[in-house]
């Protein structure tokens, strides 16, 4: 049978080794802060994306309105929101808007539909992923 004990009652090399703990507080620090970092920079990156959705939002109703008044056009909506679409996100996010009119409730609205990128890293994304739009009521002329 083995001795686990040395004669003066020290523990075997063997053992002292497996439970001496030096050197883990830097390795469960780097662990730690990769995985904080990672939360971190996934919770950016959603704010990031609802930030983008919420101005395109915006855009689309704020171009739909700007058509919807009784001497303006659907594609003077369109040019409206990919100004400020432009303005605020860049021109990679204005490249695909449609105008509309329809129904909504029994009165005539006007709608535009902005399709962008969806980011997932940083600005890149995938293409016409995110799609939003506005309404707004059109003017009648008389």
């Amino acid at each position: 049978m083995r001795r686990r004990m040395l004669a003066r009652g020290t523990p075997h090399p063997r053992l002292a080794r497996l439970t001496d703990d030096r050197g883990s507080a830097p390795v469960e620090f780097v662990l730690v802060g990769v995985l904080l970092t990672l939360v971190t920079l996934s919770v950016l990156q959603v704010a990031f994306a609802l930030h983008i959705r919420t101005t395109l939002i915006d855009a689309a109703a704020e171009g739909a309105r700007f058509a919807a008044l009784a001497d303006s056009s659907l594609p003077a909506g369109i040019e409206r929101s990919r100004e400020l679409i432009t303005a605020a996100l860049g021109e990679s996010y204005a490249q695909s808007i449609s105008a509309g009119t329809g129904a909504f409730g029994g009165h005539p609205v006007v709608n535009i539909t902005v399709r962008s990128p969806l980011p997932l890293i940083g600005m890149i994304g995938i293409d016409d992923t995110l799609e939003v739009s506005g309404r707004a009521a059109l003017e009648p002329l008389r």
